[in-house]
């Protein structure tokens, strides 16, 4: 790696900072900024996991963000070092021990609830007291410091803090630029068993040789992979395993009750695990049977539930896992060029009946790259008081943007480039799931944080069955950015002093639910901006979701409140009116249908299974068909997302239902597509309004 790459990664780095700065509207920012950027490329690599900004900064003291993760038992806790130079400058490492100091006091004074001389409704509270109750549940703490700078500092040694092991870690610029080098692949995971367990691996290897791999078969003792995974955490984990986890839930029930209740019997009980290496170092051993000293890139491709099953097991339940065994299947691939195609195939097949494909979040997606492909097809019209039609850049990849204007030959190839492609104009799959989430009216799941939030927005995607995007699709979700990132700005001039992404989701999907959908996004197309209508209630309504979101029941923590779909189902019930300059401006129920119908949901219809006549009547014409005696709520759940399109389409015809009546029918055809259950509530309104579109129906036939 040379100065010149790394100095040109610096800069690339910088312009970002400076965008997100400039998009803020305030330089004072950049930290904060700096601290986002290094974490979203740490999250992308799978070094950390989901995270928050949490900046706060006393005498002795500074924290500039946190994540949880593995059940709430590993906690990471970040601060920045941020020089804002560049060619990037050396750090001390007096310096940046300092930092790590002043990040490890935050901590202690957490463990001993030293801090109440915070501000209570603000991020640092919030995040103190989390740790605060968490006391007694965590067992690994890891503090980073990031820097911009080089650091002078590399290895730390781990410590042992009474019941918490801390590890510290640096990421400064020339690590990075080795993580984004190597296409965001974690630094390699080397196992010493030798020196950290005191002996090496007995194995068995492959009787025949190839050019592609060499397969070892193996077997663990039970505390040494829990050992590792408390060690490297989901870092051990190869990504759609990792993703698979943090969708399914950690622990499997069946593996666990075998550790606690039979662990002599756990490895003829379970199938074992499957890993892959970069490679391994081989040793003699007194019984003449191979055994494996060190290996290099170790990566768990299935088996995941059971090695966080056993961890969970020793770490939660207490319970002594030396007495178990587990089965180890190790592929090592010879060509390091094999590793990122064959390695995700591994993962793929041997997940095959668990389905874990699902979890596969690459940007290669087939509808990421459509996106892409419209995003620079599309111009979007020239705002007001300018004559320059501009796109909305979709950054496909972490750098794409930088890369795309670096290639540009001249000042002005560049310059033009940037007109035409403005950096607040640039948008990523998170972003993204971010927009259409809010507006979608699900705020709790978007306060999980950008990943947790992305996961969920593909599974639900993928719930819609055959779904292109395709240019109407693109327009609307463009809408739906100008009116999020708009709100962000009205939000952050409000200055409520902290959870401004809490109240940036929640007042959007507020604003979403309250107008039934109804603002009119082409009109925010064609203007790349906002009425000043909506704006206003925009305003307004922040204030009702800050008020709401800061005083939750029980003095419960407000970041997780946020977090929960009661927070979000309580803030319904608010009695809330919109202004009467807003209403004038909402678009009519035939214009959502319509597209709802074309640009929103679509879904392949699916066969319905099974006999009988609730069976028939949700898979054919509809309510018209149930008798008197047939159960709804059954048939309500029977409903595919095409038939509930259907009975909108009815519903409306009849004119005779209210905007609150077809909003409740949309909804249940979206919880259809996403395969969640409708509450008792949403069942009896739902019902009432199929036995009216029911007997309308049958009048209809009447007359006829």
């Amino acid at each position: 790696m040379s100065d010149t790459d790394l100095d040109q990664f610096a800069e690339k780095f910088r312009q970002d900072i400076i965008a997100g700065s400039r998009d803020t509207d305030a330089e004072a920012f950049s930290e904060e900024q700096f601290t986002n950027l290094m974490m979203e490329y740490l999250a992308d690599a799978g070094e950390i996991d989901d995270r928050e900004i949490c900046t706060h900064q006393a005498r002795g003291i500074k924290v500039n963000g946190y994540a949880l993760f593995n059940d709430n038992e590993t906690l990471d806790l970040f601060v920045s070092y941020y020089t804002g130079e560049c060619p990037p400058v050396r750090v001390a490492k007096g310096d940046l021990q300092q930092q790590l100091k002043r990040l490890r006091i935050f901590f202690d004074r957490a463990i001993r609830r030293d801090y109440t001389n915070l501000e209570e409704s603000s991020p640092a509270f919030d995040l103190a007291d989390r740790i605060y109750q968490l006391r007694n549940r965590l067992t690994h703490v890891r503090l980073f410091v990031l820097t911009d700078g080089i650091a002078g500092i590399e290895a730390i040694e781990d410590e042992d803090c009474g019941s918490y092991r801390i590890s510290s870690h640096v990421w400064d610029m020339q690590r990075l630029h080795r993580l984004v080098s190597s296409e965001n692949r974690p630094e390699p995971i080397e196992i010493d068993l030798v020196s950290d367990f005191g002996k090496p691996l007995l194995c068995l290897p492959m009787p025949e040789e190839n050019s592609v791999y060499t397969s070892y078969l193996c077997i663990i003792p039970a505390d040494v992979l829990a050992d590792l995974y408390g060690k490297f955490g989901p870092r051990l984990l190869e990504r759609n395993v990792r993703a698979y986890l943090q969708m399914r839930g950690n622990v499997n029930k069946g593996i666990r009750d075998t550790v606690l209740n039979q662990p002599h019997m756990f490895l003829a009980y379970n199938n074992g695990i499957s890993a892959t290496a970069e490679n391994v170092e081989l040793v003699d051993t007194d019984s003449g049977v191979p055994g494996i000293r060190r290996i290099r890139d170790f990566q768990i491709v299935n088996g995941g539930q059971t090695t966080a099953s056993i961890y969970h097991a020793r770490t939660k339940d207490k319970t002594d896992v030396s007495g178990a065994y587990v089965q180890v299947k190790l592929t090592v691939l010879k060509n390091p060029e094999d590793i990122d195609y064959i390695v995700p195939k591994i993962s793929e097949y041997a997940n095959s009946q668990n389905k874990i494909n699902t979890a596969d979040f690459t940007s290669n997606d087939p509808f990421h790259v459509t996106i892409q492909k419209i995003a620079r097809q599309m111009w979007a019209p020239a705002k007001r008081g300018s004559q320059m039609e501009t796109h909305w850049y979709y950054e496909r990849a972490r750098g794409q943007y930088q890369d795309d204007k670096a290639r540009k030959i001249t000042p002005k190839q560049r310059r033009v480039f940037g007109e035409q492609n403005p950096t607040g104009q640039r948008f990523t799959k998170t972003d993204l799931a971010k927009f259409e989430q809010s507006w979608d009216q699900l705020p709790h799941i978007v306060s999980l944080g950008a990943e947790k939030n992305y996961r969920d927005f593909i599974i639900r995607y993928r719930e819609r069955g055959e779904f292109v995007p395709d240019a109407e699709y693109f327009r609307l979700l463009i809408a739906q950015a100008i009116l999020f990132r708009r709100t962000d700005k009205i939000v952050q001039g409000l200055k409520y002093g902290g959870y401004k992404a809490n109240i940036v989701t929640y007042t959007v999907a507020l604003l979403s639910k309250l107008t039934n959908q109804r603002v009119d996004l082409e009109r925010a197309w064609k203007a790349q901006a906002l009425s000043p209508a909506l704006e206003d209630t925009i305003a307004t309504l922040s204030r009702i979701v800050h008020a709401h979101i800061t005083t939750p029941p029980g003095g419960k923590n407000i970041t997780e409140w946020c977090k929960k779909e009661e927070c979000w189902e309580s803030l319904q019930k608010e009695n809330i009116s919109l202004p009467d300059a807003l209403k004038k401006e909402l678009v009519d129920d035939e214009t959502v249908r319509a597209r709802d119908a074309r640009a929103r949901c679509r879904t392949e219809e699916t066969e319905a299974s099974g006999t009988g006549q609730v069976d028939r009547a949700a898979a054919g014409h509809g309510p018209v068909l149930l008798g008197e005696s047939v159960d709804y709520e059954q048939f309500i759940r029977k409903l595919t997302p095409q038939k509930w399109l259907k009975i909108i389409r009815d519903a409306a015809g009849a004119e005779c239902f209210s905007h609150e009546e077809i909003a409740l029918l949309r909804r249940m055809q979206k919880m259809s597509g996403r395969g969640m259950k409708p509450k008792k509530e949403q069942i009896l309104q739902a019902e009432k309004i199929l036995q009216a579109l029911a007997e309308s129906d049958r009048k209809e036939g009447v007359d006829s």
